[in-house]
């Protein structure tokens, strides 16, 4: 059994940053002759002068709010905003929507969002039954998953979200070498079997990913047979980093170019330093140059103790915006607004996220005159509606809201 997925995480980092580099040119040409958007966003810029890190920071940054607004100005003509380098038709056999809403393309290559690598360091083999109980409707996280291991030799389940007890039944009679999904589902499914009396003694190992995975929760995973692993994916890029068995941070993908920067700029910040986790992706299908994911992260000294010679970083640390992330989809400003126009009794309105250890909630406090119990009701309803997610309704007296500018407050603790 090998150690490493391919020859590509032991390369020497003079060997991956000239082959990375070699590439940058090509893709940033790519981007502007066969992506509408960024032939508009990187008018002027000579493709073939890309050939460095520094060069490469000139480019401006592309935020996922910018991309969701290109998206909604060319709904009629563009479902894309102009970003895909694919059509609708054979090449694109999916196209997924997260909340936003965002509209991604998945194209036709082995492995497109280039998640086998984290599945093998996550532990997982050729030939082994893997459950996947990420969603498969809507949002792209269970065909991620699914074609990774695909690419890996591995048999998926899919068993989605939901359905609890029947997630239970199902591990038990497979008999799965692991799970791959939220790690908050995971311990509601672990728990689940525990009241049922159902073993479930192969589920020895998982990779779990689209929220926080806490050290606590680890070790309530190892406590009770299962290596937990972490990786950090989204739904644009595709897989960014991952964990690897000396849980010293996240490795980074060999298929990304990332780069961390001053929060609000394009600017780089020296090693060590918390920032922007920007990502240049290398998929043709989609070329993202400088794409910045509002996700803060700071790049950890040295190397893999397991041999792997990319670069680390702590994993996730926050966001540099509001947008945040709850039981594994993100929560936008901009819905809250949304959420908030509806009623003009709202005076003003503010999402307070919180919960530990895998057990998210959403706390809407909103500034109104009004106590009927009627608005309370049609309020949760729209938070449903909007978010995708279920939220409790606080209605407070005018003034009370701290004036600091929040639409939403994170206050969950990842100790």
């Amino acid at each position: 059994m090998t150690t490493f997925f391919d020859a590509q995480e032991t390369r020497s980092t003079a060997e991956r940053e000239a082959a990375l580099l070699a590439a940058l040119p090509r893709q940033v040409g790519h981007a502007q002759q066969n992506s509408a958007a960024f032939a508009d966003i990187l008018a002027g810029v000579d493709a073939a002068g890309v050939t460095s890190r520094a060069a490469l920071a000139r480019l401006p940054v592309t935020r996922k709010y910018e991309l969701l607004e290109r998206q909604q100005a060319q709904r009629a003509s563009n479902v894309f905003g102009g970003f895909s380098a694919l059509g609708f038709g054979a090449g694109m056999p999916r196209v997924f929507a997260s909340p936003g809403t965002i509209y991604e393309p998945e194209g036709t290559r082995p492995d497109y969002w280039r998640m086998a690598r984290a599945i093998y360091a996550a532990g997982f083999r050729r030939g082994e039954l893997i459950h996947n109980s990420f969603s498969y409707h809507f949002v792209p996280a269970g065909s991620m998953m699914e074609t990774g291991a695909h690419a890996l030799g591995c048999t998926v389940f899919a068993g989605g979200t939901g359905q609890t007890e029947q997630q239970v039944q199902a591990m038990a009679e497979l008999r799965p070498a692991g799970y791959i999904g939220t790690p908050s589902f995971l311990k509601i499914i672990v728990e689940k079997a525990a009241e049922l009396g159902v073993p479930l003694p192969t589920v020895t190992k998982a990779l779990v990913s689209g929220e926080a995975f806490p050290p606590s929760l680890r070790d309530w995973f190892a406590e009770r047979g299962i290596a937990g692993y972490q990786c950090y994916a989204t739904a644009d890029l595709g897989l960014i980093a991952y964990e690897t068995s000396a849980r010293e941070g996240l490795v980074l993908d060999e298929g990304a170019i990332v780069e961390i920067v001053r929060p609000g700029t394009g600017d780089p910040v020296p090693e060590g330093e918390v920032g922007e986790l920007v990502v240049t992706t290398l998929n043709p299908d989609y070329p993202l140059i400088r794409f910045g994911t509002g996700d803060l992260s700071a790049v950890l000294p040295g190397t893999c103790p397991t041999g792997r010679t990319n670069t680390r970083i702590k994993g996730w640390m926050g966001r540099a915006d509001q947008t945040t992330k709850v039981r594994g989809m993100f929560v936008h400003p901009g819905q809250i607004a949304t959420i908030a126009r509806r009623f003009p009794q709202v005076l003003r309105a503010r999402l307070v996220v919180s919960g530990e250890m895998a057990n998210d909630q959403m706390v809407l406090q909103v500034e109104t005159t009004e106590t009927a119990e009627g608005l309370a009701r049609q309020l949760g309803d729209a938070i449903r509606e909007v978010t995708k997610l279920r939220g409790d309704v606080q209605m407070v007296a005018p003034g009370t809201l701290p004036n600091d500018g929040k639409v939403i407050e994170d206050a969950r603790s990842y100790k």
